[in-house]
């Protein structure tokens, strides 16, 4: 089975309960975290690739615990026509899919790399990164 990338949401009533620990112990799931910001006092968020033969079940244990899952359906793509190259993005992207080509100083986007922030999308002067669905 193919890893299927999923965000999590959880509010603070469940962000201090051993969630995804039993995720991995009960339904035998292989976890892969990309992105987390869990803070007890408030809502948690996690995108994760999941692996395993009782995905669905570990979905729905997931959901009966209160947590708030999405598929990672959208993907984030850079127009090349609007791109002037600026290197903005680049500063801001968490995970490096954005970077800076030396020495054509070329603004490069590794689509692998990216977990859909959309921090790019927010600071891109030439809306040169769009989502799509």
């Amino acid at each position: 089975m193919s890893p299927k990338k999923i965000i999590l949401r959880f509010g603070k009533d469940i962000s201090d309960k051993p969630i995804i620990y039993n995720l991995v112990k009960n339904y035998d799931l292989v976890i892969n975290i990309i992105k987390a910001n869990v803070n007890p006092k408030k809502e948690g968020t996690l995108v994760l690739e999941l692996t395993g033969e009782k995905y669905n079940e570990g979905i729905e244990y997931l959901k009966s615990q209160g947590v708030r899952v999405q598929p990672l359906a959208e993907e984030v793509f850079r127009s090349e026509d609007k791109c002037t190259n600026c290197g903005v993005c680049t500063d801001i992207c968490p995970t490096g899919a954005l970077y800076m080509k030396r020495p054509s100083m070329e603004v490069m986007f590794n689509s692998d790399n990216c977990i859909v922030c959309q921090i790019c999308l927010q600071i891109c002067p030439y809306k040169a990164m769009e989502v799509r669905f």
